[in-house]
């Protein structure tokens, strides 16, 4: 009977079996080394960094165009699901060809579904780094790197949200609490009913103004006890009788409605300076505190204003790099909605292709 070898009883048997482990441990190197896949470097006329209605729009146009459009729509790109800020409202009512509403993620995924029927390619990863000191341009994932001749940059901006008790995706977030009165303000829950804004800047102001049209009361819900909005705005909201105040006040928790426990029901805000806490009753709060722009991973390829939105020319999309196009609520801070983000798309698709007309006809001339 052949002897078997076991450490514990000789150990003299050790070095036999880290031979053997190494021998296994190498070909499982050499296995994996043959089996990775190699980096892709698509080319494409066109890459498109985005999801929502700008990015999706300007696919539609560049792949009528035939300019065979690669997309990258991220993988929870800023946390937010491909299809950008849509994904995180419900009723969608004011975007044209929909008599009645549409489930913002419904919408979305129309938009994709366009977009690959005229022959987008669609990737769903993550924009890390770009390259647009050199031409033609590099768009890099984790997986691939496109050599592209044109970029339309559609990444959006995020509103900025507070996360106090009750006000998270697991308490009234889409079920009476919103980061866009214009897109939300109107649904037939909000009207007629007490409603609240956070905030003290312009788009408080004009968030705050707009829902006086639906809401039996508007307050506003300000931490401090001055607001920075522009003096116009200020006095519209001191001079408009359906607007409260709350100064120095913060909500520092959401509850539910005594009836529909499911929707919103009021806030407990807390008063900064003496420490009191209050119940407000509102059928509706809205974040106006801002909105931060995904160019993160731009690293000072084009340029920026102070805010990090891209600069684009006036009544363009075009930016400081040419042949680099940036749409929708990455270049604009005032509309912010998902028509005028659409047409922004079309508008850059359109640059891009004369851009890539022009281009040729110059190489043209160059080879006569």
């Amino acid at each position: 009977m052949p002897k078997i070898c076991s450490p514990i009883t000789d150990i003299s048997c050790l070095p036999r079996i880290a031979s053997k482990v190494e021998s296994v441990l190498n070909k499982a190197l050499r296995l994996a080394r043959f089996s990775r896949t190699p980096r892709q470097h698509p080319r494409t006329k066109l890459c498109i960094i985005g999801s929502g209605a700008a990015a999706h729009t300007a696919a539609i146009y560049g792949s009528r165009a035939e300019l065979h459009p690669i997309l990258f729509e991220g993988n929870l790109a800023n946390n937010v699901a491909p299809g950008g800020q849509l994904t995180t409202t419900t009723e969608v009512e004011n975007f044209p060809g929909f008599p009645k509403p549409v489930l913002g993620p419904e919408l979305t995924e129309r938009f994709r579904a366009q977009s690959l029927t005229f022959g987008t390619q669609i990737f769903t990863e993550t924009v890390t780094q770009v390259n647009f000191l050199d031409t033609p341009f590099k768009v890099n994932t984790d997986k691939r790197t496109v050599i592209a001749d044109t970029v339309i940059i559609a990444t959006g901006a995020v509103a900025k949200r507070l996360y106090f008790h009750g006000a998270g995706d697991d308490g009234f977030w889409n079920r009476g609490i919103s980061s866009c009165a214009v897109c939300d303000g109107a649904a037939p829950n909000f009207r007629n009913k007490p409603l609240a804004v956070i905030g003290g800047g312009d788009l408080a102001m004009e968030e705050a103004l707009f829902l006086t049209k639906f809401g039996s009361k508007v307050y506003i819900i300000h931490r401090r006890d001055a607001f920075q909005a522009s003096k116009i705005l200020q006095r519209r909201v001191f001079e408009n009788s359906k607007i409260e105040i709350l100064w120095n006040s913060e909500a520092i928790e959401a509850f539910g409605d005594e009836e529909k426990v499911a929707n919103l029901g009021g806030l407990n805000i807390k008063n900064n300076v003496t420490g009191e806490v209050s119940k407000l009753k509102v059928s509706g709060l809205f974040f106006a505190i801002g909105h931060e722009p995904a160019t993160g991973f731009l690293e000072g390829q084009v340029e920026l204003d102070r805010e990090g939105y891209i600069v684009t020319e006036a009544g363009t999309t075009r930016t400081s790099v040419r042949g680099i196009f940036a749409a929708g609520d990455v270049q604009d801070k005032r509309w912010r909605q998902a028509v005028t983000a659409a047409g922004t798309g079309c508008m850059a698709a359109l640059e891009a292709e004369h851009f890539l007309q022009e281009m040729g006809d110059q190489e043209g001339k160059k080879h006569r």
